[in-house]
């Protein structure tokens, strides 16, 4: 999969000073390193014994979405708040410059569940861990957190250590 860091385009300075994005649009623009990335998540997911899907805001659904298709499962999202209509539960959760707080529905998972968590990309871990923590608060099991991408010099992996984790691309 390391083939697919020709597709992840470097922006620097982005979204501030001293920052080098990783921006995911050129991959989203090709159609075989977009079909790879999703066939090779949906495999991990697989493996891991998903029965739902969830994706977290915003980038994660991008990628969790075709994932629960391909697999036959249902997608369930993470937001911000105030962006699901119907009753959630709540955590907030710390960042490297602060803190934010995430939601899902409260009917969204039941005990028994082994979800499969996809993000674009992981850093700190906070957000990975956050919605780790929404999914056992509402009685399922984290079967894992799966990534495209993985910054792997700021150790979100050792914050999510109780979880399996895996990236298609490290940095």
């Amino acid at each position: 999969m390391q083939g697919l860091k020709e597709f992840i385009r470097d922006v620097p300075d982005f979204p501030k000073p001293g920052i080098l994005f990783k921006d995911i649009t050129p991959l989203l623009s090709d159609v075989d390193a977009l079909e790879a990335t999703t066939d090779a998540l949906a495999a991990l997911a697989r493996v891991h014994g998903a029965t739902k899907i969830v994706g977290i805001e915003s980038r994660g659904f991008i990628f969790g979405t075709p994932v629960a298709h391909l697999l036959g499962l249902p997608f369930i999202p993470v937001r911000k708040p105030g962006k699901l209509p119907y009753s959630t539960a709540s955590i907030e959760y710390e960042l490297e410059y602060g803190s934010d707080t995430l939601e899902i529905h409260t009917d969204a998972i039941e005990a028994g569940d082994r979800v499969v968590i996809i993000d674009d990309l992981l850093a700190t871990g906070g957000t990975a861990e956050a919605a780790c923590k929404l999914v056992e608060g509402q009685g399922g099991a984290v079967a894992s957190v799966l990534v495209v991408i993985e910054l792997a010099f700021l150790e979100g992996a050792k914050l999510l250590a109780p979880y399996e984790a895996y990236s298609l691309i490290r940095y």
